[in-house]
Parts: structure tokens; C-alpha cells; sequence
């Protein structure tokens, strides 16, 4: 940009230990826009890169659309800091940039309890490489952090809608929080899309790898320990869906089975034993739910973002 100079990215290691702290910053590139320091940080992004650059590009396009994009620090979590192949010249928009090292990227949850670790803003959000906020996304979320919330999502839109498998998949993973609904304190919030307060998260120490890997029950035991949720319609992704069959079955199962595993890890056997019987039912449930849902969002004439 006209009038900025840059100063040269300098890789340093980060090294996120299970107590929360963050170590030092392996890789961070700041502004000189004439002030002597660029501000601090109101939201951290934090969004794991496991397959390279291209694959998160159009997630970072948006970040950079952001109208409050200069309180932005963006959180790459990547297996190997060394064979990164970030396109600087397109990162120049973002003053607070830091790269966190996870050699456990096969495990989501434990790539984003990584960049939470990392990350220096006191609010943070989970991004997906699949999923596109809106200018006003990161505004929304800062704003209502103001309050006192403790997690804060966005209601997610159907980036690909008209797609039979796609139109499924976006019901039954985020039908909940389409924009139909009104804003206010709720429940559960929609998973690797919303903003927590970043101490929060660290009050659960290791066993934010689990939670992270299925949010519903995180938002589960932080709705029982006293804290809070809301939903702000002001913030809004586009949520691109599988449009398969085959993608949708693979992602189904997979997180049905990591979701089982994280409800039920302290359970005794025989609760284990009668939601496994029970389990041939889940598909009438979820049908249940999601029928409501659809009605909902067509009624509200939203099928289409």
C-alpha cells in the first residue's frame, strides 16, 4: 500500500505448552504507517493451514474485506514453519501476523487449541478454509465481546446453495443458526465459526484439544460453570458445503464419531452401552431437528443468502 514500508518477516519459534502459554512468536510482521506502533490486537483469527496457502486464500481474502481488519491478528497454524509457502504480497493489508507450529494436524481440535495457545488478542475466533465472513463479521464479534459474553458466534449462510447433498449437509451442521433467527443469549453455538474469550479457553488447559474438537460439548460445560453465549446476527459467514454424497457421508461420520467420543469419555460402560444400542435412532432425531429448521429459514424467505 501507498506511504507503508514493511519490515522483513523474521521466523522465530512458537512452541504452545499444555498450561496455555504461548511462547515466543515464530513468525510476526508489523506495520509502519508513520505511528510508532501499529495497535494492538482486538481478535485473533486463528485458522489451521495443513494443506498450504491455497487452500486458505479465500478464507484470508475476507479477513481482508474486513472493515475492522486493522484490529485483526491472523493465526496460521501450519505442521512445519520451515516448508510454509505464505504469498506475502498478498498479507500486506494485515499488521499482526503469527505463525503457530503443530505436528498434529490430523486432529482439528488440537490445531486450533495450538493457535489459541499462540494467539495474542484477547478475543479469539476459529476460522475454517471453507468458510467466507462478511466486512462487517469481525466488527460484530469485537463489539458484542464489549458485553458480557463469553462466546459470541455469527449466523452462517449457505455459500453453495442448490446442490441436493449440499443444501443437507448446510441443515444439518448450521441450520440452527441461520439468519432466521433473532439475536440474544442461546445455548449451543456453531462450531469452528465462533469467538470465545481467550482466557476462558485457557482455563481448561489440556483438555482444550478434546473440546475443541467438538465445540457443543465445550458449550455444554461452559454453559454449566457460569458462562454465558450469544448469537450476533451482525456477524455472518458464508459456509461452503460438500456437494456429494460420498463427502457427505465421509464428513458425517467422522464427526459423529468424534462427537461420540467427547460426550462420552466419562461416561461408565453401561450409559456407553445403551447410547451405542440407541444409536440406529440418531438419524430420526436429527431429521426431527432439522425439518423445524428448514421451515424456518424458508419461511423466513432465506434459503438463499
Amino acid at each position: 500500500m501507498p506511504g507503508w514500508r514493511w519490515w522483513r518477516l523474521r521466523a522465530r519459534l512458537v512452541r504452545a505448552h499444555p498450561g496455555g502459554h504461548a511462547g515466543l512468536p515464530m513468525r510476526e510482521r508489523r506495520a509502519n504507517d508513520g505511528r510508532p506502533e501499529a495497535s494492538a490486537p482486538a481478535l485473533s483469527v486463528v485458522i489451521p493451514m495443513p494443506r498450504g496457502y491455497d487452500a486458505i486464500r479465500t478464507t484470508v481474502k475476507s479477513l481482508e474485506a474486513q472493515s475492522k481488519r486493522d484490529l485483526l491478528e491472523l493465526v496460521i497454524v501450519a505442521p512445519s514453519a520451515r516448508a510454509l509457502d505464505l504469498e506475502e504480497s498478498e498479507l500486506t493489508w494485515c499488521r499482526h501476523i503469527r505463525v503457530v507450529e503443530s505436528r498434529t494436524m490430523t486432529s482439528l481440535g488440537a490445531a486450533y487449541a495450538a493457535g489459541v495457545r499462540g494467539a495474542t488478542a484477547p478475543v479469539v475466533v476459529l476460522a475454517e478454509d471453507h468458510s467466507y465472513p462478511a466486512p462487517e463479521w469481525a466488527n460484530a464479534l469485537i463489539e458484542r465481546h464489549g458485553g458480557p459474553w463469553d462466546a459470541v458466534g455469527p449466523v452462517v449462510a449457505n455459500a453453495n446453495p442448490g446442490s441436493p447433498f449440499g443444501d443437507v449437509a448446510y441443515y444439518m451442521g448450521y441450520g440452527r443458526w441461520t439468519g432466521a433467527i433473532p439475536s440474544g443469549e442461546i445455548d449451543d453455538l456453531p462450531g469452528h465459526n465462533s469467538s470465545y474469550k481467550r482466557a476462558v479457553l485457557l482455563e481448561h488447559g489440556s483438555e482444550l484439544d478434546a473440546l475443541l474438537e467438538a465445540e457443543t460439548i465445550l458449550h455444554w460445560k461452559l454453559r454449566t460453570t457460569g458462562h454465558r453465549l450469544y448469537l450476533e446476527p451482525a456477524a455472518k459467514t458464508d459456509h461452503h458445503n460438500p456437494s456429494t454424497l460420498v463427502f457427505l457421508l465421509k464428513q458425517s461420520f467422522h464427526y459423529g464419531r468424534l462427537f461420540a467420543a467427547a460426550r462420552a469419555r466419562e461416561w461408565p460402560s453401561g450409559r456407553r452401552a445403551l447410547y451405542t444400542a440407541a444409536a440406529v435412532l440418531i438419524p430420526v432425531v436429527r431429521l426431527c431437528r432439522v425439518v423445524p429448521q428448514m421451515r424456518r429459514t424458508i419461511g423466513a424467505g432465506r434459503v438463499v443468502p
